[in-house]
This record gives C-alpha cells, sequence and structure tokens, in this order.
C-alpha cells in the first residue's frame, strides 16, 4: 500500500532533510505544490485533504493554521513546529519514551524538539524509575550546530566566520523547557543554557549531577545499568562508550545521523555525575523522529529510511 504524504514546510532544512529519507521508497507518495503556490492556505488544504500523513514543518502559528486547514479530513498530522507538544490529545514522537504502540495509533502526533530530546532521553527514565527526584533544580548545558536556527541563522554563521559560540536565551525561558519539565514529571522548569557553535550539524546536551547532594538519587552504576535496560534493543538509542582519549568530541564535519549516543559520566568517588547526550540535531533532533514516528503510524519497519 502507497501512503500520500504532504510535506508542509517542504523547502525549509527539516522538509528537506525529510524527502530525502523517503526518497525512493515505495511506501510513500510525496505530495508536492509548486513555489508559487506553496504557501497558498487553499493550496495547502486540498493538499492536505488529499494525503494521508503530513508533516509540518512551519513556525508555530502556520502549524496551528495548517491543523485548522486539515480539519474534516482523514490526514494523520506529525508537527514538527513547538505548537502542540504539550498540547492535549496529542501524542509525543518520541517512540522510545512514550511507547510505539501509542505513536503508531495516533492521528496527531507532535515531534520533540531537538535539545529536549536529549534531554528527555537522559532523564525521563531515571525520575520515573524513581533513581533521581522528580522535585531537584535540575540544569542543563547544551550546544547545538547552527542549522537548527533555521534559514536566517544559517546564513548568517555562514557569512561570518569569526563567530565561535553563540549564546542565546539568555533571559531563560527556552521554548523547549515546558515539554522538558512535562515529559519528565520535573516539578520545576530545568535551568536551560543553549547556544550554537560554528558546525552544521551535531548537538551535545550535558545534565550536570552533584549526587551527593541529591536526597534519593542513586549511584552512577544504577543510572547506567537503568538506561541500558530501558533503551534495550533499540537500533536508535545506545549507550555510549568514552573512547580511551577520555574526550567526547563534536566535529563540525559531521555527518548526519538518526541516532542518538547516551553516557554516564561519573566522578571517581561517585559523588557527582555529568549525563550526556549527542545526538544529530537535524537527525533523531528533527527530521529522523518525525520518519521514525511515520514509519511507526503507517506500519513501516521503525527504522527504515533511518541513518543509522
Amino acid at each position: 500500500m502507497t501512503h500520500k504524504v504532504f510535506i508542509d514546510g517542504g523547502a525549509g532544512t527539516t522538509g528537506l532533510e525529510i524527502a530525502e529519507r523517503l526518497a525512493g521508497r515505495a511506501e510513500f507518495e510525496l505530495l508536492t505544490l509548486p513555489d508559487a503556490r506553496r504557501k497558498l492556505p487553499e493550496a495547502r488544504a486540498e493538499a492536505l485533504h488529499e494525503a494521508d500523513f503530513a508533516i509540518l514543518c512551519l513556525h508555530d502559528d502556520a502549524a496551528r493554521e495548517a491543523v485548522e486547514l486539515a480539519r474534516g479530513s482523514k490526514v494523520r498530522i506529525i508537527d514538527a513546529s513547538t505548537a502542540h507538544r504539550t498540547a492535549p490529545g496529542w501524542v509525543y514522537g518520541f517512540p522510545e519514551v512514550e511507547g510505539r504502540d501509542a505513536v503508531a495509533a495516533a492521528d496527531r502526533v507532535s515531534n520533540p524538539g531537538c535539545y529536549s530530546t536529549g534531554f528527555i532521553a537522559l532523564l525521563a527514565p531515571l525520575v520515573r524509575g524513581g533513581l533521581l527526584p522528580a522535585d531537584w533544580a535540575y540544569t542543563c548545558n547544551a550546544v547545538s550546530g547552527y542549522s537548527g536556527g533555521g534559514k536566517a541563522m544559517i546564513e548568517r554563521f555562514e557569512a561570518d566566520d569569526d563567530i565561535a559560540w553563540r549564546g542565546y536565551a539568555l533571559a531563560l525561558g527556552h521554548k523547549h523547557v515546558p515539554e522538558m519539565q512535562a515529559r519528565c514529571g520535573l516539578v520545576h522548569a530545568p535551568l536551560f543554557t543553549p547556544a550554537v557553535i560554528p558546525a552544521h550539524r551535531g548537538m551535545v546536551v550535558e545534565i550536570p549531577l552533584p549526587l551527593a547532594a541529591m536526597e534519593g538519587a542513586a549511584p552512577p552504576a544504577e543510572l547506567h545499568a537503568a538506561l541500558a535496560e530501558f533503551y534495550m534493543g533499540s537500533e536508535v538509542v545506545r549507550m555510549g562508550t568514552v573512547p580511551e582519549s577520555g574526550e567526547l568530541l563534536l566535529r563540525a564535519s559531521m555527518a548526519g545521523t538518526d541516532a542518538l549516543d547516551l553516557f554516564v559520566l561519573p566522578s571517581p568517588d561517585g559523588t557527582q555525575v555529568r549525563l550526556v547526550a549527542m545526538l544529530d540535531n537535524l537527525g533523531k533532533g528533527a527530521s529522523g523522529a518525525a520518519v521514525q514516528s511515520l514509519n511507526l503510524m503507517a506500519g513501516c519497519a521503525e527504522t527504515a529510511g533511518l541513518r543509522l
């Protein structure tokens, strides 16, 4: 059976990478609009009503508009924007954490944010399992390749080779924070400090934990074992091994990948630990995650078309 797929916002980075992953797959037929019509509401509505699946690669307001344009159709939607990540009636598109059956059966799926993916992958299983407290004031430090900022940021970084680091969301309240808090079941919103570096793609997300000060926190070995068990059998989420150099490297030449590697890095005495996630912000952090959810919703092999 061939499923018709419409990527609304397919000219952007996320949309183009989704199309690349679907290219040549007989299970899917891509519906496209000519450039002159791709932003017209009436043309988008026609495509949404014709499609079996729609993937929204849009800013939040346009994503909400697309959902309204699709009203009354049979289309099942994956929204890559922030608009519906904590909205009632939407399934969070992180199959390993939220459940594959839930994603497969959903008509409305919200694609996780890129930073959120690393944070939730590390913390949600440990808080749910009672190995870390839900009421701790967690902090999260992260860096991302500039491709995650859209066309304007891509142009800015590629035009100025003197940028070494761009810190932003300095007033806190980054748009990913609500889903990070909600999906991990945290009492307090995490203090999140994101930054962009001069690499096209790639991402490192870190949660430092002073275990000795955290009442009820499990030791590092138990944290590692719990994550390894939680993701056992996953082809996408893997427990990483620190190389002999004792360093983790994010290279500017990083190739695209849809994998997510997790690390538990303890101090020698076990009183502190760094939880670290490494991923491609355009892969498991965006396009790869959308295709993974689409595969499940369409009854295909979960990792078909993914770069692993």
